[in-house]
């Protein structure tokens, strides 16, 4: 519904902030950390704790800038 409702696409990735061990997690504590740098934060619930992969697609070709959840072979990487 969301997607419907804004016509365009949203982009999300694990929240690994400079100097932090591990990604935040909970939607109450990015929203804290965050809420003057984002307009939303919308909480899907604990993704675990492990990188998602990366893709660039500003580029041609796509570069994979970080290997992460996820399998390249699905995005057609190999």
């Amino acid at each position: 519904m969301l997607l419907a409702e804004l016509g365009e696409p949203i982009m999300s990735s694990t929240l690994l902030l400079p100097g932090d061990e591990l990604p935040l997690t909970d939607g109450r504590e990015i929203r804290n950390r965050l809420e003057h740098q984002v307009d939303c934060v919308l909480d899907g619930g604990h993704c675990g704790i492990e990188p998602t992969t990366v893709v660039d697609l500003a580029v041609t070709p796509p570069t994979v800038t970080r290997i992460g959840r996820g399998s390249l072979e699905t995005l057609g990487f190999r």
